[in-house]
């Protein structure tokens, strides 16, 4: 195993690249034979004019890169998970993560004017309905406008005044050491993130042995328990680029603490809850959730 070739498939943006890489210096601790990264484009990357989910979905970020794994033409996927969907892909498997990097949002905005200052009727990027009712509900008078492609080029649209600002996951930013360019970040508190914001996700051939006994050395036993609850309960919702959902969880003193908040279709109705308990219950708690933002969603339970 040690002196094998292994293959990884990431996509071509540069922050994907920049995933890649880190997931290379982790797997290298521990196979001292050649790693090559391997280039993938996919849908999602080509077509930046519509939402994620008017061109497919989520899936469109992983689709061919599955298939480069499923017809072994690489050995290992690197994802972003918040881009995976919940539903495996038969065949393969993600069950490892590496150590999660912030999963708080940021504002970058023209002037360098935070959240609470801009002015009425300021014109945010986002291509996320999770993200646009989550900030609708604290400044219902600013205006949310469709923006997707590379980091590089949602801050250049700023700067043609294009946008007033936009909304981007704090973990990318910090990859690409674009730290200086945030006006503000908010905490998971204020605004929850998409389920596995901030992890970089392995996936792998369910029936290679090797690879799966070497990635099982390279996995964050904590991040893969958060990972797995959030996941719990987006596959329990159902969850799609259309689903408007926030979920986050955090370890603490060997328990597991999760929140997670629901929208409605139009974003005017939100549905929260958070529960806790033992770190060994993790999926239980991510069920419990789960279910109950399912059934109050449907109006089985009572606000």
């Amino acid at each position: 195993m040690n002196k094998k070739k292994i293959i990884i498939g990431a996509r071509g943006s540069k922050l994907a690249i920049k995933y890649a890489e880190i997931a290379i210096k982790k797997i290298k601790k521990f196979h001292n034979g050649k790693i090559e990264l391997k280039k993938i484009t996919t849908k999602g990357d080509k077509i930046l004019n519509r939402r994620t989910s008017e061109i497919g979905g989520k899936g469109e970020f992983v689709k061919n890169i599955e298939k480069e794994l499923i017809s072994k033409k690489i050995d290992i996927a690197v994802h972003s998970l918040k881009d995976v969907p919940y539903k495996e892909t038969p065949g393969l498997i993600i069950k490892t993560f590496l150590k999660r990097n912030s999963a708080n949002e940021v504002l970058i905005s023209k002037n360098n004017l935070i959240f609470e200052r801009l002015k009425k009727n300021s014109i945010i990027g986002t291509s996320s309905f999770r993200r646009e009712f989550q900030l609708k509900k604290i400044r219902p008078d600013l205006k949310f406008k469709l923006i997707r492609g590379n980091i590089d080029n949602r801050v250049k649209k700023i700067f043609e005044n294009k946008y007033d600002a936009i909304i981007l996951a704090k973990a990318g930013l910090k990859c690409l050491k674009m730290n200086s360019l945030i006006t503000q970040e908010f905490n998971c508190n204020k605004i929850i993130p998409s389920a596995g914001q901030g992890i970089i996700s392995l996936q792998a051939r369910i029936n290679d042995y090797k690879i799966n006994k070497l990635l099982k050395k390279v996995n964050d036993k904590n991040t893969s328990i958060r990972a797995k609850t959030e996941r719990k309960v987006l596959k329990i919702l159902k969850g799609d680029c259309n689903t408007a959902v926030g979920i986050y969880s955090f370890i603490k003193k060997k328990k597991l603490f999760l929140k997670a908040e629901l929208f409605s279709i139009d974003g005017k109705s939100r549905y929260y809850y958070e529960h806790s308990g033992k770190i060994e219950k993790a999926l239980k708690i991510g069920t419990i959730v789960g279910k109950y933002l399912k059934k109050i969603s449907q109006g089985k339970y009572k606000k």
